[in-house]
């Protein structure tokens, strides 16, 4: 089997229906868990950006006039060559972008989710009949914005790419793909491959990674007609001001403080192994991990002494040659936050109990006891492997801290009446509300997205009837003709 991702053939460039060098130069890949150097990639300038928006906008028109099961038979031979090629993804999620296994098979399983779903989006209706008083026919359609803009992350850099890439395509948009440079293998070319291999016309699919210079291009482009950014809450504003002043429609999938509540009546032992997941899985780096562990007094002793059992069981190290639980930080700019916030909030008065270090990029599974609202490990997305522990008096309590945070992406509440949580959801101000779940959910086929600084975005997948990425027109004709 000939392999998805030929780096020699591609020279690590951008690809623009071919693959072509770059004006920004290059950067080189850096393997997390080792520091070695995996390869290098084009990067992308505006003047780069330029012509990748260009050249989308030239290749739309046709895209969108091809018939609907066309479309959605490219999605479906997508999904059908990153089937084939998942042991080459996965190694790249794993060796690029730090992930465990586990992990890098979850993201491809949910990335081949998201390519079917929205191959059946492409023929969904797409419209409404309406009545008319002057006996006209009357329909309210829903056609492609454009050129979308896609800023993707590096954290979950394949998934997230495809849930904005592959419904803008099934919808009969061009897409210009900016991914992380630091994951831009599994965020980019791999996307690019894939609807390579799937047969995708030349030009409507742009990709090239970059940094704020090619993402600020993207974003004041006048060609580009809708920008979608999975991100940092302080980017997300920054795009959703130039955006705005631009009268730019954009979709902004921002960060998460998270709470997952522990009620006097919950199963504490399968609370805590949810909590541990929740803050714990890829080192934390997700933006709907568990940064407040909100304990009801009683039974807080219990559940701090199950999550640190868990936290000292899991193991920490290069996950493409060891069999471990937790991999690295994606950087060291990262792993400097991550301690900052610790010691910060240990030298205000949280308490260590267990984890706080580690060697190099590897940050051991952490827990803080006696967190209080003034704690930086409170108020900020940590993005790491550290899991804050609040004790309150009941849950209304828990309800009132839960709902102290400028974000508003997931709750989850862990209580022996499933009734009950469900009521609590009612109070919280999330997007996202799991009972007796972990904060860390999603599918292709849910309204997934937040309130506040977690960003405006509902769903950049198979939303219904495509909502995300297109936009209304009212049309009507005679009745007779």
């Amino acid at each position: 089997m000939t392999a998805l991702i030929d780096l020699a053939r591609t020279g690590g460039r951008a690809y623009h229906g071919g693959w072509r060098h770059t004006a920004g130069g290059t950067s080189k890949v850096v393997e997390p868990a080792t520091g070695a150097v995996l390869t290098e990639v084009g990067v992308g300038d505006a003047t780069d950006v330029a012509a990748a928006v260009e050249a989308a906008g030239r290749a739309q028109p046709d895209w969108w006039a091809r018939p609907a099961p066309e479309r959605a038979a490219v999605l479906r031979r997508a999904a059908l060559v990153l089937t084939e090629h998942t042991a080459e993804v996965v190694e790249w999620l794993i060796r690029e972008g730090g992930a465990v296994r586990a992990k890098a098979e979850y993201e491809v399983h949910s990335s081949l989710d998201e390519l079917w779903a929205a191959a059946a989006l492409a023929v969904h209706p797409h419209g409404e009949l309406l009545a008319d008083p002057a006996g006209r026919h009357s329909v309210g359609r829903r056609l492609p914005v454009g050129t979308v803009g896609v800023i993707s992350p590096w954290n979950v850099p394949l998934l997230l790419a495809l849930r904005a890439v592959a419904p803008a395509l099934a919808l009969g948009n061009a897409v210009v793909l900016k991914p992380d440079p630091r994951t831009a293998v599994a965020g980019g070319h791999v996307v690019a491959a894939v609807f390579e291999r799937a047969g995708l016309p030349e030009g409507v699919l742009q990709v090239l990674a970059g940094g704020p210079e090619a993402g600020r291009a993207l974003v004041r482009h006048p060609g580009t007609d809708m920008v979608a950014f999975t991100g940092s809450s302080a980017v997300g504003r920054q795009i959703g001001a130039e955006a705005g002043g631009l009268l730019k429609r954009t979709s902004l999938e921002l960060g998460g403080n998270n709470a997952l509540l522990v009620l006097e009546d919950a199963d504490v032992r399968a609370a805590a192994a949810a909590g541990a997941w929740s803050s714990f899985f890829h080192q934390g780096q997700v933006c709907m991990s568990a940064g407040r562990h909100i304990v009801v007094a009683s039974v807080a002793d219990e559940y701090l002494a199950e999550l640190c059992r868990q936290a000292d069981a899991a193991t920490v190290g290069d996950p493409w040659t060891e069999q471990v639980t937790l991999g690295p930080l994606i950087d060291a700019g990262q792993r400097e936050r991550v301690d900052r916030i610790v010691c910060q909030s240990v030298a205000a008065g949280a308490v260590l109990r267990t984890g706080g270090a580690g060697t190099g990029l590897m940050y051991h599974p952490t827990v803080l006891s006696a967190v209080t609202p003034e704690h930086a490990a409170f108020t900020e997305e940590i993005f790491g492997p550290v899991a804050p522990v609040v004790v309150v008096a009941d849950a209304d309590e828990a309800v009132q801290l839960a709902n102290r945070t400028e974000y508003g992406l997931v709750a989850s509440v862990f209580t022996g009446s499933v009734a009950r949580g469900a009521a609590l959801a009612d109070r919280l101000a999330t997007g996202i509300v799991h009972v007796n779940d972990p904060t860390i959910d999603d599918n292709a086929f849910v309204p997934f997205g937040g309130r506040g600084a977690s960003g405006n975005g509902h769903r950049h997948g198979a939303g219904r009837n495509g909502e995300e990425f297109t936009q209304w027109q009212w049309l009507t004709t005679p009745a007779t003709s």
